[in-house]
């Protein structure tokens, strides 16, 4: 009797190994397919735009946090909806990011409008998105938040591979 609740227990344990493996933890890489839609439906990005999914690694900081938070925990060919809000996406609208320069400083080949998108280069050297807010004879007012700063994101996500 003392053999079968031994072999019981083996089992048990292997079965919660198994699980445990297949369950997203940090450090692993993982496939990931995804729809991230805005409150009125709008898709804003989709691994099927990119033509590929998209691979990263659990807590290196490679993705919005509340996306990085849905995904652990999750097993290979689950699927989930996820709602987001701005604090767990890109953030709250800060309007401290929202500057006037001088248009001479913004060269451009064309006329310069409100809504266009512009990409600026930090001194780092990284480019951003920056949004036209206004256009007087002297300067340009920029938005420098995130583009989906202040919204709440719906993403609908399946984990496709998980590698550790």
């Amino acid at each position: 009797m003392a053999v079968k609740k031994v072999k019981k227990a083996e089992k048990a344990e292997k079965a919660e190994k198994a699980e445990k493996v297949d369950k997203v933890k940090n450090g692993d890489r993982v496939k990931v397919e995804y729809t991230g839609t805005l409150d009125d439906g709008t898709v804003f990005d989709s691994s099927e735009k990119h033509g590929a999914p998209l691979e990263f690694e659990i807590g290196a900081g490679q993705v919005i946090p509340g996306f990085e938070n849905a995904i652990v925990g999750m097993k290979k060919g689950e699927e989930k909806e996820v709602k987001l809000e701005p604090s767990l996406a890109y953030g709250d609208r800060n309007p401290q990011l929202v500057k006037q320069v001088p248009k001479a400083q913004v060269p451009v080949e064309q006329e310069l409008k409100p809504g266009m998108m512009l990409l600026m280069k930090l001194p780092n050297g990284m480019q951003v998105p920056v949004k036209i807010v206004e256009v007087s004879d002297e300067t340009i007012t920029l938005d420098l938040n995130h583009p989906l700063a202040g919204k709440t994101l719906t993403f609908k996500i399946k984990v496709l591979e998980i590698s550790s």
